[in-house]
């Protein structure tokens, strides 16, 4: 009984982290502050509600697949978003005007 009661916890604060991100994509008004927004919901939604799974299904072989899903997802993750940000940089001519440029 307290392993579903874990299990249903962390699956609903994952689908919590998967909403307040989707709101706030909607919320920002510049591509760079949607990326950071989806990108940060996406790891931290998707580890709560893997996470709630193997403890749901108890450790096993399909535990251990959802963990190497889980290191997969927070090693790809961060580098997809960094290149999608990259991009964005690299393409957008009025960037000084969108964003404010802080100079060292």
């Amino acid at each position: 009984m307290i392993r579903i009661a874990a299990a249903t916890i962390l699956i609903v604060l994952g689908l919590f982290v998967f909403i307040t991100s989707t709101i706030g994509v909607f919320r920002f008004k510049y591509v760079l502050n949607r990326m950071h927004v989806a990108a940060q919901g996406d790891t931290l939604g998707a580890l709560s509600i893997l996470a709630g799974l193997i403890v749901l299904c108890g450790f096993s072989f399909h535990s251990l697949k959802m963990l190497l899903i889980i290191i997969f997802l927070w090693m790809a993750s961060p580098v997809a978003s960094h290149m999608i940000a990259k991009a964005e940089t690299m393409t957008c001519r009025h960037l000084d005007k969108e964003y404010e440029v802080i100079e060292k």
